[in-house]
């Protein structure tokens, strides 16, 4: 093999192999290093044989091996292994490499890292990549934030390897600096979670209340598939509700109902708390499989706590239409308060995000691929400053002629005592968003009666602040108004 390889790559796992491969397979030449070196050779003499890919065995060798500036793509465990191999890679590199995290790091994490890397003269990438095994072989979403000088070296590899839209648009394209690219791809997992959550519970629905059976579930996801919920996670559920076990009986009715989880959907919760944004359905949807992973204690407690046990008698094709509608609408919620997280991030930290784009990025190759992402791309051609996609008249046509069924399917849940956390989330959150007025003025005499934190009134300009001596006990000091 001659000359001097186009990007390196360290970490030979699933991931880290599938993307060297389709690196090479759009004419880019590739480096590899893991720090297993026998999976090196493996990997060179098996997947990547007869191809333009050389293996390292050393940090050195990769770095020796690769043309300037050197773009080397990090493809480990999130945490201490990228500290641990920066620190590695920094005394082989000049001044212009970069370093590339593709790993699912925090974004706080990522601030830290493209500072330190740049304090060296070096530049760095966090990027987000979704799309799974499959993705990364075949053409992933992939979002990169960091250095903005370091995006022209290696925006040319990242869009050829990257998924595409129907006109040909890849789904890769510069978020944002420092840890934008990460935060982007942190939403994207939160969605993911309360994308997966609404379709279990639209599946708790049917198999608990209607009684149906995987097979004709599997009919229903497939027909849904057929329109406007089209997306990635429709159409493989239609295709693990129709896959039979060794004994042609349905496996998943086999598969123990515990959730796990990689803990990026906490982190998207953590930080609408942080930022203040009421990020309810995918927070609902973390404690979900909270909740799953109780199993021993969910299995005591059947036996001893009871709720309703009646049948559901009405129109069961009626209620399977109602519950695409519903499961639509707290789609609709879920993004809409994913981008507001967003919103207010790319405000918290200067990052001048372009919503638009970001819903380009997940048009294809990502797991929330859908053609629902079109619409929302659309909405925010329309309005770039959008607050809230509620807002939109697309989306506020939607709400509106789909909240019937909501508001049908969740009270047939909670009569029949099926639990549907997210779905119940999203419509109180849309209930609660288009309510001019709200309890919280009681909440604030509460807080003032108990600890003077003082309110603000409805007939005097906002920010005047008044304290009321309520026992006629409490004086007149008042607390400082603040928020924590």
């Amino acid at each position: 093999m001659e000359g001097k390889m186009d990007i390196g790559l360290i970490g030979l796992a699933v991931m880290g192999e599938n993307l060297a491969l389709n690196i090479e397979s759009k004419g880019f030449s590739v480096a590899v290093y893991n720090r297993t070196v026998e999976k090196v050779d493996k990997f060179v003499q098996g997947r990547g044989k007869d191809k333009n890919i050389k293996g390292c065995h050393s940090i050195e060798e990769l770095v020796s091996s690769l043309k300037r500036p050197r773009k080397i793509i990090l493809m480990v465990k999130a945490g201490s292994p990228v500290d641990d191999f920066i620190e590695q890679l920094i005394p082989h590199l000049e001044p212009g490499d970069i370093i590339i995290d593709g790993g699912n790091s925090y974004f706080k994490d990522t601030m830290r890292r493209t500072q330190y890397v740049e304090s060296k003269g070096l530049l760095y990438i966090g990027t987000g990549i979704s799309g799974g095994e499959e993705g990364a072989l075949r053409g992933p979403s992939i979002m990169p934030g960091g250095s903005p000088a370091a995006w022209s070296h290696v925006k040319p590899i990242f869009q050829a390897i990257a998924a595409k839209v129907e006109d040909g648009t890849p789904c890769a394209d510069w978020v944002g600096p420092n840890g934008a690219g990460h935060f982007v791809k942190m939403v994207h997992n939160g969605i993911e979670y309360g994308d997966m959550q609404l379709i279990a519970e639209s599946y708790h629905i049917m198999r608990d209340l209607l009684g149906m059976t995987p097979d004709e579930m599997s009919d229903v996801f497939a027909e849904w598939n057929k329109g406007e919920l089209n997306s990635y996670l429709i159409e493989i559920t239609a295709d693990i509700l129709a896959f039979k076990d060794t004994d042609g009986q349905p496996l998943v009715d086999k598969i123990l109902d515990t959730a796990g989880q990689k803990g990026t959907g906490k982190w998207t919760s953590m930080e609408s708390l942080d930022l203040g944004i009421p990020l309810t359905l995918v927070t609902q949807a973390v404690y979900a499989r909270f909740l799953s992973a109780l199993k021993d204690e969910r299995v005591a407690a059947s036996k001893v706590l009871h709720g309703p046990n009646g049948k559901f008698d009405g129109d069961r094709k009626q209620m399977i239409e109602d519950i695409r509608r519903a499961l639509y609408a707290s789609k609709i919620v879920s993004y809409a308060q994913g981008f507001t997280l967003m919103r207010a991030a790319s405000i918290e930290y200067g990052w001048n995000l372009n919503y638009g784009n970001i819903a380009l990025l997940w048009r294809n190759g990502c797991i929330i691929r859908s053609v629902f992402l079109g619409k929302i791309k659309e909405a925010f051609d329309r309005d770039p400053n959008l607050p809230n996609l509620l807002l939109d008249p697309f989306f506020k046509e939607k709400i509106e002629s789909t909240q019937g069924s909501w508001r049908r399917v969740a009270a047939a849940a909670l009569t029949y005592g099926i639990p549907v956390p997210a779905m119940t989330a999203a419509l109180t959150y849309y209930d609660g968003y288009r309510s001019e007025r709200l309890p919280a003025n009681l909440t604030q005499a509460q807080r003032d009666y108990f600890g003077a934190h003082q309110y603000e009134r409805v007939d005097r300009p906002r920010g005047e602040f008044f304290h009321t001596n309520w026992t006629g006990r409490g004086g007149e000091t008042a607390s400082t108004a603040y928020v924590a």
